[in-house]
């Protein structure tokens, strides 16, 4: 799998369509990003997970590579739903799409928002707030994840693959590769998983590295999000009088403190 190169060229702007005197595509929220993890992959890493980040993250962009030669961005699209996995998954994206030379880049990025039958509000504001820093296409479907996709598909003919944050500890997610097509009585696209082989810890140590801004349920006990009424705080993470933070008024420690993969859906009903 070939790695994404990520320094910005000094030609870079060649590509970006200008209003105004204005740079109106993603071109500079991605450059900006692209530094910062090509000095973190650059730099010798301070502790083991770090080092285990890194190797990830160079396999996450050499997949979305091959995803941006095999396919135009109008055939390319995010399965974004506001949580860890799809949130590293957003961020290498953009990362990788920093010296992309095949057509000027959008405005804003493809992405469908599958909404759950009861979402939480916290979700839905974190999802907001998301499409506005990241400059996201974000089209939201209330229904049934097949249904879902497929009035989207049909909404968006030109779309081919989707970007899909599942990893290997998730629901199914055991038999996928980095690139699979849908099963059949699914709506047909390429399923494209570049964080599939990421551990639980190396997600979060991803995040907090970078100090990317998350879902506000995390920092409540919740390690893997769904709706109201089926996730719940992890009870892994249950505080007690001598791991109780300071103001830890839930009584549930952070999701970055969980550490094995197979307590990550502790939380979830299914």
């Amino acid at each position: 799998m070939n790695e994404m190169p990520l320094r910005v060229p000094k030609d870079a702007d060649d590509n970006a369509p200008v209003i105004n005197g204005h740079d109106a595509s993603i071109l500079p929220l991605c450059a900006k990003l692209a530094a910062r993890v090509n000095a973190f992959l650059e730099t010798e890493a301070e502790t083991p997970l770090l080092k285990a980040v890194q190797e990830q993250t160079r396999v996450a962009l050499g997949v979305i590579s091959t995803a941006l030669d095999r396919y135009s961005l109008d055939e390319i699209s995010l399965s974004y739903n506001g949580g860890k996995d799809c949130l590293v998954l957003l961020i290498l994206l953009l990362c990788s799409l920093a010296t992309y030379k095949k057509a000027p880049l959008p405005k804003e990025l493809h992405s469908v928002y599958i909404i759950s039958s009861h979402p939480f509000k916290e979700v839905d504001a974190f999802v907001d707030d998301s499409v506005t820093t990241y400059n996201l296409d974000l089209a939201r479907y209330a229904m049934p994840m097949k249904e879902a996709f497929k009035r989207y598909l049909e909404e968006r003919k030109k779309v081919k693959a989707i970007l899909v944050g599942t990893r290997r500890t998730d629901p199914h997610g055991q038999s996928l590769t980095h690139f699979d097509l849908t099963d059949s009585g699914w709506p047909a696209f390429m399923r494209v998983h570049p964080v599939i082989d990421w551990h639980y810890a190396e997600i979060w140590a991803f995040i907090r590295h970078f100090e990317i801004p998350y879902c506000p349920l995390y920092d409540q006990g919740y390690t893997s999000l769904g709706g109201t009424t089926d996730t719940h705080p992890n009870p892994a993470l249950k505080a007690t009088e001598g791991n109780k933070k300071e103001n830890q008024s839930q009584g549930f420690r952070p999701a970055y403190e969980l550490v094995e993969d197979r307590a990550e859906r502790l939380g979830r009903d299914w």
